[in-house]
């Protein structure tokens, strides 16, 4: 349970490398980006048609017909593109955090399998995942060797998560304001916020790959120094 005992660190062995995963999750947060392009462009192209339609004629609804169902594959699209996201994410999460709790186990405060159950836990999920996140990060962090060079710093971390949050309770405001529309000014207002909502989108998930990207670096580096440790200064090597 979140707040129990923090547990033992094992060995080195236990490492495993989230390198291949990283480069698979940062592939798939480019393709929600180009999703959330398309789905910005389609959205806005359904607004002008609703904006530009000249009565019910048939060329009108011709167009508007056009443009929903560009529409309605786009959202499809980014769908199908953040949820290959999620679950490849949280494979990349868990063993971020397995290999944290090798580096520094004292610094997890909570237990692993909570790396992909926070993230399911209603409302808990708004800051259960940054509270482990916090861990990982602060344990994967190169410690001071004496050099003056502090830990990392936890700003693309909390950059990252705040725009997380963020979008995701536009994202339902947004839906909730456009499923609701029943008047013409409600569904023009509704598409406008579906369009900042796609916006947020792009900057999360742009923040989300340089976060996998830094923490997967972090781990590398903090692996290469348990591999290859340095004499304290003053003794000799045997």
């Amino acid at each position: 349970m979140p707040g129990g005992p923090a547990p033992t660190a094992e060995g080195l062995h236990l490492l495993r490398s989230p390198e291949g995963l990283s480069k698979a999750v940062v592939a798939l947060f480019g393709a929600v980006i180009a999703t959330d392009a398309l789905a910005m462009a389609a959205e806005a192209c359904l607004w002008r048609t609703y904006a530009g339609a000249d009565g019910l004629t048939f060329v009108a609804l011709e167009r508007l017909r056009r443009a929903e169902s560009l529409t309605t594959l786009a959202v499809g699209l980014q769908f199908l593109a953040c949820l290959a996201t999620a679950v490849l994410f949280l494979l990349w999460f868990r063993r971020v955090r397995g290999n944290a709790e090798v580096f520094d186990a004292g610094m997890q405060p909570m237990r692993r399998g909570w790396a992909i159950g926070a993230w399911f836990v209603p409302v808990g999920n708004l800051w259960l995942p940054r509270r482990i996140a916090g861990g990982i990060w602060s344990a994967s962090a190169v410690p001071d060797t004496g050099q003056g060079r502090p830990p990392g710093s936890q700003a693309l971390l909390n950059l990252w998560w705040g725009a997380w949050v963020c979008t995701l309770l536009f994202a339902r405001y947004a839906d909730s304001r456009y499923d609701k529309a029943v008047v013409f000014d409600d569904v023009m207002g509704g598409l406008r916020l579906l369009i900042v909502s796609d916006a947020l989108d792009v900057l999360a998930a742009v923040l989300a790959l340089l976060f996998v990207r830094r923490l997967t670096a972090m781990q590398g580096e903090r692996a290469r120094l348990h591999a290859d440790p340095r004499p304290e200064p003053g003794t000799v090597p045997a």
